[in-house]
């Protein structure tokens, strides 16, 4: 994606897909109804966006990841994943469907990328590299594990219907970042 920076007309976009997404499979929704959604004409979409997934992305990164960018830079750890699945959870609908798509371009990869890169950029995954000594074991490795683990748990949380409340949810993220699988399984 080449420009995550807002404007009036991304957030229209934005806005339109979400909307258009609590009645149809994102796969199903044209750039056309999109357009007409905003307000707009379809070169307006393809002067801001490739197609309907590159606006995705958008979502994803400037309505999930670019706030919490704050939090995480101060350690706040537990405040950032609250927020990200409170999002989630207040946008529902839009989630749900997004949680649907399959395959390349799929909101599962990605959220899977944007979890990697923030995991990686605010996480001492050095620390868990070096713990583990292997040469062929690297910092970008460790963190796409991570990625793949929490976007997983999320992705699951979201097809399942957002039933387990953020704050627990929450308290699993911090949990995992913090102690082994056995003492997360067994609530110690």
């Amino acid at each position: 994606m080449n420009n995550q920076s807002q404007n009036a007309i991304d957030i229209v976009l934005a806005e339109s897909l979400k909307e258009l997404a609590k009645t149809k499979p994102i796969e199903k929704i044209t750039i056309k109804e999109i357009t007409d959604k905003a307000g707009v004409i379809r070169p307006t979409f393809y002067n801001h966006f490739q197609d309907k997934y590159e606006l995705l992305e958008w979502i994803t990164v400037n309505e999930l990841f670019m706030p919490i960018d704050p939090l995480l830079s101060n350690g706040m750890l537990k405040e950032a994943i609250t927020f990200v699945h409170t999002t989630m959870a207040r946008e529902k609908d839009f989630y749900k469907r997004a949680a649907q798509l399959e395959g390349q371009n799929s909101f599962n990869e990605i959220y899977n990328r944007c979890v990697a890169n923030a995991v990686q950029k605010y996480i001492d995954v050095d620390s868990l590299v070096q713990m583990a000594d292997y040469k062929w074991l690297s910092k970008e490795l460790v963190a796409e594990f991570l990625g793949h683990s929490i976007s997983w748990i999320t992705i699951q949380w979201i097809k399942r219907g957002m039933t387990v409340p953020v704050e627990e949810l929450t308290d699993v993220y911090v949990k995992m970042f913090h102690n082994s699988l056995i003492e997360i399984v067994s609530n110690k």
